[in-house]
């Protein structure tokens, strides 16, 4: 299950003409400010809300948007910033409670969508509840979906990432090509035929760039390769070629904060092993209390003799996800000289994600991406036309490209002509279609249908609709 995001379909807004949507973001801290930044290249009428002046005259340099400081709770406040004329509300202040009565009282002033952050795991367990009640149209969980990630991975810990798609019944995969799987000076075509797995090259990434490749296209070894396949395909090709396809039998996590607290709910329920390191006695005490089946240390996690002492060497997995960036980076660093364990670090500031690339510290967990991803798909399944709609989206490679699933709802110039013959946009893949659950990696005489689920790859911005592909 992959949905902190629920989305419900209004009708209203399927039109077949696009307008400038405008979107109300309360709360600018690092995901509000994140928010902002990948809302406004979506052609979005921005507004921002907070009660810090401060962190506003912060934000103007780089994000063009209306300013409004006041308390997104209050009725004046949000009347001041055109509330009336909002499409979608999106509460990420750092209150859970600040964030529902904001989207309670913008229901009651206007008729726009309402997102709510809520974190706390008490409100998570009532979110149902809560959500039929207010009417949010969606909420986000930033932590919980970082969770789900991570254990994503630990399920199939040779991948560095994991996006899923079609309810888990395919997945976008990306590992690293090492000398002993052999496919080095290899083209694309050539590994096809010589695993004859049923699956899609999707991305090359190296030193060079980032290519969308073709069969000609060919690997070397310490590229970054993403593939699309199901589950079973993968682990079947990953196998073949050497890697490691079985689930992890224990985790270390260091830090213990709420995403560790979901972390291990999640991973004990896979039968794996948890131990959590965590330096706050009273934290410690309360995790004793919510997980009875972890191992609980207090102690600080970057003394390297309390590791090893635990067990470092042994472990064969090490999350690093303390408050600081630099202390998991650290951590995870440290945990290769040590152990063969597989590594996953969080960080949450964005702004050195080119020099966290180079530094090969395992598999890299960015929040506030993920939190972003699912507004953004949100948005543009507003923004669609009745013809298709977005279901699923993730920013990938880095956010340097997307990776989007359409449901087609009616006909259109993609639908019943062979792939092969679509004038389809440079550097962009139909990576995958789902036909009533049977999923296909499509050939060139495939065709799309009405009620598939099509799969896009592509380093293209801003896709809304299945018609976007085309060239125009």
């Amino acid at each position: 299950m992959k949905c902190t995001v629920h989305v419900e379909p209004h009708c209203s807004y399927n039109t077949n003409t696009r307008w400038i949507m405008r979107v109300m973001i309360v709360g600018c801290g690092k995901v509000g400010r994140t928010l902002a930044e990948q809302l406004q290249e979506e052609n979005i009428d921005l507004t921002l809300v907070d009660t810090r002046e401060s962190k506003l005259n912060e934000l103007s340099d780089d994000i063009d948007a209306l300013a409004i400081v006041g308390n997104g709770a209050s009725i004046n406040t949000l009347m001041e910033a055109g509330i009336e004329s909002t499409d979608i509300l999106i509460a990420v202040t750092n209150s859970d409670e600040l964030n529902l009565l904001c989207c309670l009282i913008a229901q009651k002033t206007s008729k726009c969508h309402t997102i709510a952050r809520v974190r706390n795991p008490i409100y998570s367990k009532e979110i149902g509840f809560i959500r039929e009640r207010l009417g949010l149209s969606a909420f986000i969980n930033p932590e919980y979906a970082a969770a789900m990630e991570i254990s994503r991975i630990l399920r199939f810990p040779s991948a560095m990432k994991i996006d899923t798609f079609a309810r888990g019944k395919v997945e976008l995969i990306k590992f690293k090509v090492e000398p002993e799987f052999g496919l080095n000076d290899l083209s694309l075509s050539t590994i096809a035929e010589r695993f004859h797995f049923d699956m899609l090259f999707c991305a090359i990434e190296n030193n060079r760039g980032i290519e969308i490749p073709n069969g000609d296209s060919v690997v070397h070894d310490g590229d970054l390769i993403s593939v699309m396949t199901t589950p079973r395909n993968a682990a079947l090709f990953f196998r073949k070629i050497g890697l490691k396809t079985t689930q992890v039998r224990d985790a270390m996590i260091i830090g213990g904060g709420t995403i560790s607290y979901y972390l291990a709910q999640m991973l004990m329920e896979m039968k794996i092993s948890v131990k959590i390191i965590e330096k706050d006695k009273d934290r410690c005490e309360l995790l004793c209390e919510l997980l009875p089946e972890a191992t609980i240390i207090c102690g600080d996690g970057t003394d390297r003799s309390l590791l090893l002492e635990e067990g470092l060497r042994q472990a064969e997995a090490v999350v690093t996800l303390t408050n600081m960036d630099e202390e998991n980076i650290f951590l995870s660093l440290s945990a290769r000289k040590y152990s063969n364990a597989k590594r996953i670090a969080k960080v949450n500031r964005l702004s050195y994600d080119d020099v966290i690339d180079e530094l090969d510290i395992g598999s890299v967990i960015y929040p506030k991406y993920i939190t972003a991803d699912y507004i953004l798909q949100y948005v543009r399944a507003m923004q669609n036309s009745i013809g298709s709609n977005v279901e699923t989206l993730y920013h990938i490679l880095d956010n340097r490209a997307e990776a989007l699933e359409f449901r087609i709802r009616e006909s259109s110039p993609v639908v019943g002509v062979p792939l092969a013959k679509l004038n389809l946009k440079k550097d962009l893949l139909v990576a995958c279609i789902n036909r009533r659950g049977e999923i296909r990696i499509p050939r060139g005489q495939d065709m799309i249908q009405i009620d598939d689920s099509v799969i896009i790859v592509t380093t293209n911005r801003g896709l809304r609709d299945i018609t976007d592909i085309l060239e125009r």
